[in-house]
């Protein structure tokens, strides 16, 4: 089992409060990339929105054996995460999750 900081991008088709967004990041703190090296160093931010678009990623601590695994894992909890701020997937879609960091086991 590996640890996997994956990033998962996405698009805000409608505009979202402040106040949702508060509620995403708490949502995903559990999975918090900078409880790893990876993350502390790059000084990763959950949730990143873009200035000026639409587009945000969210990046997660996941565990997984393997890095389809943790992409899939990944995808799942910021879709359960998006709807527990009360954000509904088809207003802010997902793309396709990318590994951008690992610590072993």
């Amino acid at each position: 089992m590996s640890t996997y900081v994956v990033t998962v991008p996405g698009t805000f088709l409608t505009p979202r409060t402040d106040a949702e967004r508060a509620a995403l990041v708490r949502a995903l703190r559990p999975v918090d990339p900078q409880g790893t090296d990876f993350g502390e160093a790059e000084d990763l931010d959950i949730l990143s929105v873009y200035p000026g678009t639409p587009a945000f990623s969210l990046r997660l601590e996941v565990a997984a054996e393997n890095a389809p695994a943790a992409e899939a894992r990944a995808s799942q909890i910021a879709q359960q995460a998006l709807a527990a701020a009360g954000i509904e997937p088809e207003s802010a879609p997902l793309g396709q999750p990318a590994i951008t960091g690992l610590a072993g086991d």
